[in-house]
């Protein structure tokens, strides 16, 4: 029904805020200047902001609504899901902030990649959501988005081996932890959008 499409166009205006969101985290460590650290925590999480308004337009809705698409708790876990996402890129720049990184490693400009490509497959798996009994594309963004999700276990697990062997400083070992943290939860998190949305299609069979 029409009605029921406010919470497909959210989940597909949210995903798309994911991926500004990821393009912008990137450009920043590609671009690094440990100068403009306070103004990109600005502007990074201005955009969690605004995917969090996204997600109280969703839920005013939810509260309104009298019969829903799905079940209840299925939709406010994936708006929930996805804004983790956004809240795990906000914690990067945090973090950076908090502990006044002076350089960037090159993991992280790989990890600034492959969040890139994980909310991207996110968000081709939110446009298809609306059609989810009948598209033959979704099934495909399901599975490419755990794939990416183990290839950030893996960067993850390089990572830190690498930091642990290389650096010597406890403050630095502790910041780049957590901002490593920070990059492999959204990875995480944009699996857990998958595997709701395939929890989904199989109960609705």
């Amino acid at each position: 029904m029409k009605k029921d499409m406010i919470y497909f166009e959210n989940y597909a205006a949210c995903a798309a805020m994911s991926v500004d969101m990821a393009k912008a985290v990137n450009a920043f460590f590609e671009n690094f200047d440990p100068k403009m650290l306070d103004e990109q925590m600005k502007l990074i999480h201005g955009m969690e902001h605004a995917a969090d308004e996204k997600k109280h337009e969703l839920f005013s809705a939810l509260v309104k609504a009298f019969v829903t698409p799905i079940d209840r708790d299925d939709l406010m876990n994936i708006s929930q899901s996805i804004d983790d996402v956004m809240d795990a890129m906000d914690d990067i720049i945090i973090e950076m902030n908090i502990t006044q990184v002076k350089s960037v490693k090159p993991e992280s400009l790989d990890f600034g990649k492959l969040i890139i490509r994980c909310c991207s497959a996110m968000a081709q798996l939110m446009e298809e959501f609306k059609d989810f009994r009948k598209s033959t594309k979704i099934k495909d963004f399901i599975i490419e988005i755990n794939r990416l999700e183990e290839e950030g276990d893996r960067l993850y697990i390089s990572a830190m081996k690498n930091l642990y062997a290389t650096c010597s400083d406890p403050l630095e070992v502790m910041s780049w932890r957590e901002i490593y943290s920070a990059f492999e939860t959204v990875c995480d998190k944009c699996e857990d959008v998958a595997d709701i949305v395939e929890s989904i299609i199989i109960g609705n069979l």
